[in-house]
């Protein structure tokens, strides 16, 4: 960090020049302070010669000294910066949301990010490489749902569950805009019921608004480099709607001989695209996800590079009804190289353990505590990026009912990004004799594993004479402490 200078001295140099530059060499780069004038990034790319993309010219989107003023005229900074061909590092982007910026967060995140995309281009390029997978989950929510079926309803946090989000476009004139796209984490109200809108995780992207027949409304959602090879790729995509509201994809992609071409994938025929029209098929969904539509088509574009991914809002034709109220929701996306479901190794070949078991009461309620840990018999097998944790609480009378397979509530308990899980104070309910914990495993692609072919761990419950010997136990080690403490 531009601070110190070769003589031991605290001074902001501004730019990269003889005060600071035994230290950029042998360094991977500066962050020059905040404080620089125009002429600063040429003057330090002079300086750092083959090296001026390691020079960082500090912004302070705050605007505490910063050059521009940062906040709204962020990009003053990083047009200077792009035209010096120098590196931008752009400190506290967080201004948006701690000042509460006007009219709410994503509107204005949008907003900022835009500035960013005028001065310098698409900050964010992907899918980059395959296979590619969001279920726009920002790590946040009120539910969590599972293949389409909601499997948590509480508020939760957890960063480690973030996924790739989309670069919508940010448009001036909002009077211009007929469909209100957002990154939603929440159910949406419709029609007198709630709208579970998520079909993974707790995140997905409304479309809401109004749209007359025969009009459309398209928004971006990725802007890719994705070089497309020999063989073809499958798009497959979730989308939940209200009435005749019609959600496809609008793909682009771009050659260097061939030029640009764009493909419209939609679940409807419909002749009012210029583009290519490809309809995918419909997957089958659980029983337990009503209204989700999945739907995968595959595509060979060989020698092209994916360019962009644009959500498409249009209305069947004929019409159904008369309205114009749009709604539609897309739960994820999903790019691959094939079409197979992804195969997860049986629960057989995992090593599962329960470390720290600890028994206790609460409110007049059995507890238990303790951690789940586990790990592939096959060390080179392959990684997983995550698991959903779930129990089973089995009764003495099922055990007895059934003999076989046992046919109890399979309660979500939490998510996993590493392969260890801790419980606590689980509230046993009375009748309940042993406890299932099920591992699912979850792929990169999104796939999950089949609840009944997923690892876990079984523990017998201790009875409640067991806990009552095991406090009164501990009694006289107690006693004999609190009459040495005194």
């Amino acid at each position: 960090y531009d601070s110190v200078t070769i003589d031991g001295t605290l001074s902001w140099q501004n730019q990269l020049n003889e005060e600071n530059k035994p230290f950029f060499d042998i360094s991977d780069g500066i962050f020059v302070n905040y404080f620089w004038e125009e002429d600063d990034p040429k003057l330090s790319a002079t300086v750092a010669g083959d090296r001026k993309f390691d020079v960082y010219m500090g912004i302070d989107v705050f605007g505490r000294g910063t050059y521009g003023g940062g906040q709204w005229t962020t990009n003053v900074a990083l047009d200077v910066i792009k035209k010096d061909d120098v590196s931008a590092a752009i400190f506290a982007p967080g201004w948006v949301y701690e000042t509460k910026q006007p009219p709410d967060f994503q509107t204005a995140q949008n907003r900022w990010w835009s500035l960013v995309e005028k001065s310098w281009g698409i900050v964010q390029n992907y899918p980059k490489t395959l296979p590619f997978y969001s279920n726009f989950d920002q790590g946040r929510g009120n539910h969590i749902s599972v293949d389409g079926a909601q499997v948590l309803s509480t508020q939760w946090n957890n960063i480690s569950s973030q996924t790739f989000q989309p670069f919508l476009e940010y448009v001036d004139d909002s009077t211009s805009k007929t469909i209100e796209v957002r990154v939603e984490s929440m159910n949406w109200f419709m029609n007198g019921s709630f709208k579970e809108a998520s079909f993974n995780g707790g995140g997905n992207i409304t479309f809401k608004g109004t749209l007359e027949a025969g009009a459309s409304f398209s928004t971006r959602l990725f802007s890719g480099q994705l070089l497309m090879g020999p063989l073809p790729i499958y798009f497959t995509y979730s989308v939940n709607s209200e009435g005749n509201s019609q959600l496809g994809l609008s793909l682009e992609f771009s050659s260097e001989t061939e030029g640009k071409k764009k493909l419209f994938l939609t679940s409807q025929g419909t002749n009012q695209f210029s583009s290519e029209v490809l309809m995918p098929r419909r997957l089958t969904t659980p029983d337990n996800a009503p209204g989700w539509v999945m739907q995968e088509v595959s595509i060979a574009m060989n020698g092209y590079t994916l360019t962009e991914i644009h959500a498409v809002c249009y209305k069947q034709q004929p019409e159904i009804t008369n309205t114009t109220e749009y709604f539609a929701v897309l739960g994820d996306i999903k790019i691959s190289t094939s079409s197979k479901n992804t195969e997860f190794p049986p629960s057989t070949s995992w090593i599962v353990n329960g470390q720290d078991i600890e028994w206790g009461t609460s409110q007049g309620s059995k507890t238990l505590s303790l951690k789940i840990s586990w790990k592939p018999e096959d060390e080179k097998g392959p990684l997983f990026p995550k698991y959903n944790i779930y129990v089973e609480k089995l009764s003495k009378q099922s055990i007895r009912t059934l003999r076989g397979k046992l046919e109890s509530v399979r309660e979500y308990i939490g998510v996993a990004h590493i392969e260890a899980f801790y419980v606590s104070q689980l509230v046993i309910p009375s009748d309940t004799s042993s406890l299932k914990f099920i591992i699912q495993v979850c792929n990169v692609d999104g796939a999950s594993q089949n609840l009944d072919d997923a690892p876990f761990f079984q523990l017998d419950v201790q009875s409640s004479t067991n806990i009552l010997s095991l406090l009164f136990g501990c009694l006289p080690s107690l006693v004999k402490n609190i009459i040495a403490y005194l």
